[in-house]
């Protein structure tokens, strides 16, 4: 006989609801019940989420007419995909990187005006390590790949210059790994952490990013297999943008021509963050940008432009505003 204390099984404490629900004999009634139980919530914005969630799932099990097994099989993939997830790949995230909920989320919450560059998703392989490149030096070691010089200015939305901003930026290599994909990994490479001028100008040495698949060997792998999509994001390089007084930016440029840029499997591509590279074929114009073994190189060339807080906060109060009213309208849920 066990010595262990006998423990009684308790509620979390809240009592029966003071209205009466009617029993079930038709399948409406089940959703018109789970609705009603919700409007409990205590909190405004968390009864409008839940209402509407359960309204929309409700309503997919009835277009659907979804079978036992099909529910069985969605909560068996549920289960791996949380399962999957570790503290370096988020499993999670990528099933909501997939269905482009992700880059939803993302466009609505970050709006931009007045010629702003537009975000773009960070991706998981951003870094704190990255190294501070001078103007002009590299963020690749050589042999990484194609060279490629990136160019351009840091400016506000009425074109001043916004000098010492901090550009954090990061690519694949030739092989279509990042510097963290390497088990031997020893320092950040394809990386780098550099400052504009005086004049919000910056410029360095990289490598021409190629196109990746995202990990293909979790749920998320087989999800795509079934809906018959490849798992390929178009070659991009990344870029983040912090200056004191302006909304931090966080965004890509992706190199037109690539064969997945119009169907990226994480949906992160927008028309204005797509880039043309331009073909510098000058041997004496490459080793004077800095690339040891000359010939040609690629260029980039592209102004950032950054919100202020001050007006970032203004198109962030329309969204919020937005939302407020969404959240007070629980008429048609």
């Amino acid at each position: 006989m066990s010595d262990a204390p006998a423990v009684k099984a308790t509620s979390n404490g809240i009592p029966p609801p003071n209205f009466d629900l009617p029993l079930p004999d038709r399948p409406d009634i089940i959703t018109a019940n789970v609705l009603k139980l919700s409007e409990q919530a205590p909190n405004p914005r968390h009864r409008f989420i839940f209402k509407a969630l359960i309204k929309h799932l409700h309503q997919f099990v009835n277009e659907t007419s979804l079978t036992t097994d099909e529910w069985m099989a969605a909560i068996e993939f549920m289960t791996r995909t949380g399962q999957k997830c570790t503290p370096l790949r988020q499993e999670n995230i990528l099933l909501s990187d997939v269905l482009g909920v992700s880059a939803l989320v993302d466009s609505l919450n970050n709006p931009v005006a007045g010629g702003a560059t537009e975000n773009s998703v960070l991706g998981p392989f951003f870094t704190e390590d990255a190294a501070d490149v001078d103007f002009g030096e590299s963020i690749a070691s050589e042999g990484k790949g194609e060279y490629m010089y990136v160019e351009g200015r840091v400016l506000t939305t009425d074109g001043q210059p916004i000098p010492n901003a901090v550009i954090d930026t990061w690519e694949t290599d030739a092989d279509g790994f990042y510097d963290t994909q390497y088990a031997n990994r020893s320092h950040p490479d394809c990386r780098g952490r550099l400052r504009t001028d005086d004049d919000g100008r910056f410029g360095y040495r990289a490598v021409v990013p190629v196109s990746y698949p995202i990990p293909g060997d979790g749920p998320v792998g087989e999800l795509l297999l079934l809906l018959g999509r490849h798992n390929m994001r178009p070659n991009h390089l990344h870029v983040v943008v912090e200056a004191p007084g302006f909304h931090k930016l966080v965004t890509a440029f992706y190199p037109e021509g690539c064969d997945f840029i119009k169907s990226d499997c994480v949906f992160g591509v927008k028309k204005s963050l797509v880039v043309s590279l331009k073909d510098i074929v000058d041997d004496e114009e490459a080793r004077k940008r800095g690339f040891p073994r000359g010939g040609s190189f690629k260029l980039l060339q592209y102004d950032i432009v950054l919100l202020t807080e001050d007006q970032s906060a203004t198109m962030r109060a329309g969204v919020e505003e937005e939302r407020y009213m969404i959240t007070q309208d629980n008429k048609k849920y």
